[in-house]
Protein backbone atom coordinates (compact mmCIF):
# COMPACT_ATOMS: atom_id res chain seq x y z
CA UNK A 1 0.00 0.00 0.00
CA UNK A 2 1.65 3.61 -1.03
CA UNK A 3 2.18 5.55 2.14
CA UNK A 4 1.58 9.11 3.32
CA UNK A 5 5.00 9.91 2.25
CA UNK A 6 4.48 9.15 -1.67
CA UNK A 7 1.47 10.94 -1.75
CA UNK A 8 3.22 13.73 -0.18
CA UNK A 9 5.92 13.77 -2.28
CA UNK A 10 4.16 13.38 -5.48
CA UNK A 11 1.47 16.16 -4.14
CA UNK A 12 4.10 18.82 -4.03
CA UNK A 13 6.46 17.90 -6.46
CA UNK A 14 4.14 17.16 -9.85
CA UNK A 15 0.81 18.61 -8.77
CA UNK A 16 1.90 21.99 -6.82
CA UNK A 17 5.08 22.79 -8.34
CA UNK A 18 4.99 20.99 -11.96
CA UNK A 19 0.82 20.75 -12.23
CA UNK A 20 -0.25 24.35 -11.07
CA UNK A 21 3.05 25.79 -11.32
CA UNK A 22 3.10 27.26 -8.15
CA UNK A 23 5.25 29.78 -6.59
CA UNK A 24 7.99 29.43 -3.76
CA UNK A 25 5.65 31.11 -1.46
CA UNK A 26 2.41 29.49 -2.15
CA UNK A 27 4.39 25.99 -1.76
CA UNK A 28 5.87 27.00 1.71
CA UNK A 29 1.90 27.88 2.79
CA UNK A 30 1.02 24.22 1.64
CA UNK A 31 4.19 22.66 3.38
CA UNK A 32 3.33 24.67 6.38
CA UNK A 33 -0.41 23.37 6.68
CA UNK A 34 0.42 19.75 6.11
CA UNK A 35 3.19 19.52 9.13
CA UNK A 36 0.90 21.12 11.57
CA UNK A 37 -1.69 18.62 10.41
CA UNK A 38 0.61 15.30 10.24
CA UNK A 39 1.87 16.44 13.53
CA UNK A 40 -1.43 16.62 15.09
CA UNK A 41 -2.34 13.63 13.38
CA UNK A 42 0.45 11.47 14.63
CA UNK A 43 -0.41 12.81 18.36
CA UNK A 44 -3.90 11.73 17.81
CA UNK A 45 -2.67 8.21 16.53
CA UNK A 46 0.17 8.02 19.00
CA UNK A 47 2.83 6.95 16.75
CA UNK A 48 5.67 8.61 14.84
CA UNK A 49 4.71 10.49 11.70
CA UNK A 50 6.93 7.81 9.83
CA UNK A 51 4.63 4.98 10.77
CA UNK A 52 1.10 6.92 9.21
CA UNK A 53 -1.36 5.44 6.96
CA UNK A 54 -3.53 7.13 4.82
CA UNK A 55 -6.06 5.52 6.47
CA UNK A 56 -5.61 7.69 9.60
CA UNK A 57 -6.59 10.68 7.31
CA UNK A 58 -9.69 10.70 7.91
CA UNK A 59 -12.14 13.35 7.87
CA UNK A 60 -12.91 13.79 11.54
CA UNK A 61 -9.43 13.97 11.71
CA UNK A 62 -9.39 16.78 9.95
CA UNK A 63 -12.77 18.64 11.73
CA UNK A 64 -10.88 18.13 14.62
CA UNK A 65 -7.45 19.63 13.33
CA UNK A 66 -9.41 22.80 12.47
CA UNK A 67 -11.04 23.14 16.01
CA UNK A 68 -7.42 22.59 17.42
CA UNK A 69 -6.43 25.25 15.49
CA UNK A 70 -9.32 27.90 16.67
CA UNK A 71 -9.03 26.37 20.35
CA UNK A 72 -6.11 25.77 21.52
CA UNK A 73 -3.55 27.33 19.38
CA UNK A 74 -5.70 30.74 19.22
CA UNK A 75 -6.03 31.15 15.58
CA UNK A 76 -8.37 33.24 13.66
CA UNK A 77 -10.85 32.18 11.50
CA UNK A 78 -9.31 33.53 8.72
CA UNK A 79 -6.27 31.42 9.15
CA UNK A 80 -8.45 28.23 10.25
CA UNK A 81 -10.29 29.21 6.38
CA UNK A 82 -6.39 29.17 4.75
CA UNK A 83 -5.41 25.69 6.48
CA UNK A 84 -8.78 24.29 5.24
CA UNK A 85 -8.20 25.30 1.91
CA UNK A 86 -5.12 23.81 1.70
CA UNK A 87 -6.16 20.45 2.61
CA UNK A 88 -9.22 20.84 0.39
CA UNK A 89 -6.44 20.98 -2.60
CA UNK A 90 -4.55 18.02 -0.82
CA UNK A 91 -8.26 15.59 -0.60
CA UNK A 92 -9.10 16.29 -4.15
CA UNK A 93 -5.24 15.22 -5.09
CA UNK A 94 -5.60 12.86 -2.84
CA UNK A 95 -9.04 10.96 -3.98
CA UNK A 96 -7.12 11.33 -7.30
CA UNK A 97 -4.88 9.20 -7.08
CA UNK A 98 -6.14 6.75 -4.15
CA UNK A 99 -9.82 6.30 -5.18
CA UNK A 100 -9.72 3.94 -1.53
CA UNK A 101 -10.27 7.87 0.29
CA UNK A 102 -12.91 9.34 -1.75
CA UNK A 103 -15.17 8.77 0.65
CA UNK A 104 -12.93 10.71 3.20
CA UNK A 105 -12.48 13.19 0.70
CA UNK A 106 -15.87 13.90 -0.15
CA UNK A 107 -15.86 14.29 3.50
CA UNK A 108 -13.41 16.81 3.99
CA UNK A 109 -14.63 18.67 0.60
CA UNK A 110 -18.07 19.25 2.35
CA UNK A 111 -16.40 21.04 5.39
CA UNK A 112 -17.45 24.27 5.34
CA UNK A 113 -15.26 27.77 5.37
CA UNK A 114 -16.41 29.79 8.11
CA UNK A 115 -17.84 33.39 7.47
CA UNK A 116 -15.73 35.96 8.91
CA UNK A 117 -15.60 40.12 7.71
CA UNK A 118 -13.04 40.63 5.01
CA UNK A 119 -9.38 42.03 5.97
CA UNK A 120 -9.21 45.91 6.16
CA UNK A 121 -7.67 47.44 3.44
CA UNK A 122 -4.87 49.58 4.60
CA UNK A 123 -3.91 52.19 2.09
CA UNK A 124 -1.58 55.48 2.14
CA UNK A 125 -3.09 58.88 0.87
CA UNK A 126 -1.59 61.03 -2.47
CA UNK A 127 -0.07 63.47 0.45
CA UNK A 128 1.07 60.63 2.42
CA UNK A 129 3.25 59.33 -0.36
CA UNK A 130 4.23 62.53 -1.56
CA UNK A 131 5.55 63.24 2.14
CA UNK A 132 7.08 60.13 2.26
CA UNK A 133 9.30 60.46 -1.23
CA UNK A 134 9.94 63.56 0.77
CA UNK A 135 11.59 62.48 3.41
CA UNK A 136 13.64 59.59 2.36
CA UNK A 137 17.69 59.99 2.28
CA UNK A 138 19.32 61.10 -1.31
CA UNK A 139 22.55 60.45 -0.95
CA UNK A 140 24.23 57.47 -0.83
CA UNK A 141 23.58 53.92 -2.95
CA UNK A 142 21.36 52.40 -0.59
CA UNK A 143 19.37 56.17 -0.80
CA UNK A 144 19.36 55.32 -4.16
CA UNK A 145 18.28 51.92 -4.17
CA UNK A 146 15.12 52.65 -1.33
CA UNK A 147 14.11 55.69 -3.14
CA UNK A 148 13.77 53.22 -6.52
CA UNK A 149 12.09 50.34 -4.66
CA UNK A 150 9.18 52.69 -3.43
CA UNK A 151 9.22 53.69 -7.07
CA UNK A 152 8.64 50.56 -8.16
CA UNK A 153 6.31 49.10 -5.64
CA UNK A 154 3.68 52.34 -5.83
CA UNK A 155 4.15 52.35 -9.98
CA UNK A 156 3.40 49.11 -10.39
CA UNK A 157 1.15 47.91 -6.86
CA UNK A 158 3.58 44.81 -7.56
CA UNK A 159 3.50 42.25 -4.48
CA UNK A 160 7.10 41.92 -2.40
CA UNK A 161 8.00 38.27 -3.43
CA UNK A 162 7.25 40.02 -7.28
CA UNK A 163 10.11 42.68 -7.43
CA UNK A 164 12.46 40.59 -5.04
CA UNK A 165 12.77 38.12 -8.05
CA UNK A 166 13.01 41.18 -10.41
CA UNK A 167 16.55 41.29 -12.72
CA UNK A 168 17.86 43.77 -14.74
CA UNK A 169 16.91 42.51 -18.24
CA UNK A 170 13.27 42.30 -17.18
CA UNK A 171 12.79 46.24 -17.01
CA UNK A 172 13.12 48.03 -20.46
CA UNK A 173 14.13 51.42 -19.46
CA UNK A 174 15.15 52.79 -23.30
CA UNK A 175 12.21 51.66 -25.45
CA UNK A 176 8.86 51.22 -24.12
CA UNK A 177 9.57 52.19 -20.10
CA UNK A 178 8.11 48.36 -18.38
CA UNK A 179 8.47 46.09 -16.10
CA UNK A 180 7.89 42.32 -16.49
CA UNK A 181 6.15 40.76 -13.12
CA UNK A 182 6.31 37.09 -12.41
CA UNK A 183 3.37 36.86 -10.68
CA UNK A 184 0.86 34.01 -8.69
CA UNK A 185 0.35 31.17 -11.05
CA UNK A 186 3.57 31.29 -12.79
CA UNK A 187 1.59 34.06 -14.96
CA UNK A 188 4.21 37.22 -16.39
CA UNK A 189 2.85 40.68 -16.84
CA UNK A 190 3.90 43.85 -17.92
CA UNK A 191 3.70 46.81 -16.14
CA UNK A 192 4.14 50.75 -17.56
CA UNK A 193 6.63 52.56 -15.64
CA UNK A 194 6.79 56.40 -15.43
CA UNK A 195 9.68 58.28 -16.65
CA UNK A 196 10.96 59.23 -13.22
CA UNK A 197 10.66 55.58 -12.29
CA UNK A 198 12.88 54.55 -15.58
CA UNK A 199 15.55 57.31 -14.46
CA UNK A 200 16.07 55.86 -10.59
CA UNK A 201 16.33 52.42 -12.53
CA UNK A 202 18.69 53.25 -15.05
CA UNK A 203 21.04 55.14 -12.27
CA UNK A 204 20.42 51.92 -10.03
CA UNK A 205 21.67 49.80 -12.41
CA UNK A 206 24.71 51.74 -14.30
CA UNK A 207 27.09 49.98 -13.35
CA UNK A 208 25.64 46.56 -14.31
CA UNK A 209 23.58 47.17 -17.41
CA UNK A 210 26.22 44.75 -19.21
CA UNK A 211 24.59 42.09 -17.00
CA UNK A 212 21.15 41.63 -17.67
CA UNK A 213 21.03 38.36 -15.07
CA UNK A 214 21.74 40.54 -11.76
CA UNK A 215 18.60 40.86 -9.68
CA UNK A 216 17.47 44.91 -9.74
CA UNK A 217 17.64 45.47 -5.94
CA UNK A 218 20.37 44.49 -3.75
CA UNK A 219 21.67 44.39 -0.05
CA UNK A 220 24.53 45.86 1.03
CA UNK A 221 26.45 42.45 0.78
CA UNK A 222 25.34 42.32 -2.94
CA UNK A 223 23.00 40.12 -2.39
CA UNK A 224 19.57 39.28 -3.97
CA UNK A 225 17.01 41.29 -1.49
CA UNK A 226 14.56 39.06 -0.49
CA UNK A 227 10.55 39.81 0.30
CA UNK A 228 11.64 39.94 3.83
CA UNK A 229 14.54 42.37 3.67
CA UNK A 230 12.01 44.34 1.18
CA UNK A 231 9.66 44.78 4.23
CA UNK A 232 12.45 45.94 6.76
CA UNK A 233 12.93 48.47 4.05
CA UNK A 234 9.54 49.99 3.79
CA UNK A 235 8.95 49.09 7.81
CA UNK A 236 12.40 51.37 8.49
CA UNK A 237 11.18 54.26 6.21
CA UNK A 238 7.82 54.11 6.97
CA UNK A 239 7.61 54.14 10.38
CA UNK A 240 6.55 57.93 11.20
CA UNK A 241 3.35 57.68 8.50
CA UNK A 242 -0.29 56.88 9.82
CA UNK A 243 -1.90 55.22 6.79
CA UNK A 244 -5.35 55.92 6.17
CA UNK A 245 -7.92 53.27 7.69
CA UNK A 246 -11.89 53.61 8.20
CA UNK A 247 -11.44 53.28 12.10
CA UNK A 248 -8.37 55.86 11.70
CA UNK A 249 -6.29 53.85 13.82
CA UNK A 250 -2.46 53.71 13.23
CA UNK A 251 -1.55 50.41 11.41
CA UNK A 252 1.88 49.55 10.55
CA UNK A 253 2.51 49.14 6.70
CA UNK A 254 3.96 47.14 4.94
CA UNK A 255 4.86 46.46 0.77
CA UNK A 256 1.30 45.17 0.72
CA UNK A 257 0.28 48.78 1.14
CA UNK A 258 1.80 50.13 -1.20
CA UNK A 259 -0.23 47.60 -3.54
CA UNK A 260 -3.70 49.13 -2.20
CA UNK A 261 -2.34 52.47 -2.47
CA UNK A 262 -1.55 52.14 -6.37
CA UNK A 263 -5.09 50.42 -7.17
CA UNK A 264 -6.82 53.19 -4.80
CA UNK A 265 -4.83 56.11 -7.02
CA UNK A 266 -5.78 54.37 -10.22
CA UNK A 267 -9.18 54.24 -9.47
CA UNK A 268 -9.57 57.30 -8.02
CA UNK A 269 -8.47 58.86 -11.20
CA UNK A 270 -10.79 57.04 -12.91
CA UNK A 271 -9.14 53.88 -15.17
CA UNK A 272 -11.70 51.25 -15.27
CA UNK A 273 -11.57 48.58 -13.07
CA UNK A 274 -10.89 45.97 -15.53
CA UNK A 275 -7.66 47.74 -16.49
CA UNK A 276 -6.69 47.49 -12.58
CA UNK A 277 -7.44 43.94 -12.38
CA UNK A 278 -4.59 43.32 -14.75
CA UNK A 279 -2.33 45.74 -13.84
CA UNK A 280 -2.61 43.93 -10.05
CA UNK A 281 -2.23 40.61 -11.75
CA UNK A 282 -5.68 39.45 -10.18
CA UNK A 283 -7.09 36.41 -11.51
CA UNK A 284 -10.62 37.49 -10.08
CA UNK A 285 -12.68 40.47 -10.63
CA UNK A 286 -14.23 39.68 -7.50
CA UNK A 287 -10.80 40.55 -5.75
CA UNK A 288 -10.11 44.27 -7.53
CA UNK A 289 -13.78 45.01 -6.80
CA UNK A 290 -12.89 45.61 -3.15
CA UNK A 291 -11.19 49.00 -3.97
CA UNK A 292 -14.53 50.60 -4.97
CA UNK A 293 -15.87 50.24 -1.70
CA UNK A 294 -12.76 52.19 0.34
CA UNK A 295 -13.03 55.63 -0.03
CA UNK A 296 -15.97 58.57 1.13
CA UNK A 297 -14.26 60.04 -2.69
CA UNK A 298 -15.34 57.56 -4.76
CA UNK A 299 -18.61 57.36 -3.09
CA UNK A 300 -19.33 60.94 -3.32
CA UNK A 301 -18.07 60.79 -6.88
CA UNK A 302 -20.69 57.73 -8.02
CA UNK A 303 -23.67 60.40 -6.27
CA UNK A 304 -22.78 63.30 -8.14
CA UNK A 305 -22.59 61.19 -11.08
CA UNK A 306 -26.70 60.44 -10.29
CA UNK A 307 -27.72 63.82 -9.74
CA UNK A 308 -31.67 63.57 -10.40
CA UNK A 309 -32.67 65.32 -13.45
CA UNK A 310 -32.89 69.26 -13.72
CA UNK A 311 -35.41 69.81 -16.86
CA UNK A 312 -32.29 70.42 -18.98
CA UNK A 313 -30.68 67.99 -21.29
CA UNK A 314 -27.21 69.40 -20.84
CA UNK A 315 -24.86 67.03 -18.44
CA UNK A 316 -23.00 69.08 -16.32
CA UNK A 317 -20.89 65.70 -15.41
CA UNK A 318 -19.90 64.59 -18.78
CA UNK A 319 -17.58 60.52 -18.32
CA UNK A 320 -15.09 59.73 -20.41
CA UNK A 321 -14.34 55.98 -20.25
CA UNK A 322 -10.79 53.94 -20.54
CA UNK A 323 -12.13 53.25 -24.80
CA UNK A 324 -11.56 56.70 -25.31
CA UNK A 325 -8.19 57.51 -23.38
CA UNK A 326 -5.48 56.57 -26.56
CA UNK A 327 -2.61 56.86 -24.29
CA UNK A 328 -3.90 53.95 -22.40
CA UNK A 329 -5.14 51.87 -25.24
CA UNK A 330 -1.50 52.50 -26.72
CA UNK A 331 0.17 51.00 -23.88
CA UNK A 332 -2.46 48.05 -23.39
CA UNK A 333 -1.27 47.43 -27.50
CA UNK A 334 2.23 47.04 -26.46
CA UNK A 335 1.43 44.81 -23.19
Amino acid sequence: MIGVGQVLFAFFEDHLKTQKGLRPGSVRSYRDTMKLFLAYVASSCRRPITRLQLADLSAQRVRDFLNTMEVTRGNRVSTRNQRLAALHTFYRFLALRQPEMLAEAQQVEATPVKRTAPPQTVYLEHDEIETLFRTLPRDGILALRDRALFMVLYNTGARAQEVADLKVEDVDLDGPLRVRLHGKGDKWRSCPLWPETAELLKRLTADVRGNQSVPLFMSRQREPLTRFGIYKIVKRHTSALSPTTPDKRRRSISPHVFRHSTAVGLLEKGVDVNVIRAWLGHVSLETTNRYVEITLRTKQAAVEACLPPTGTSESPHPTKGWRDDQQLLKWLGSL
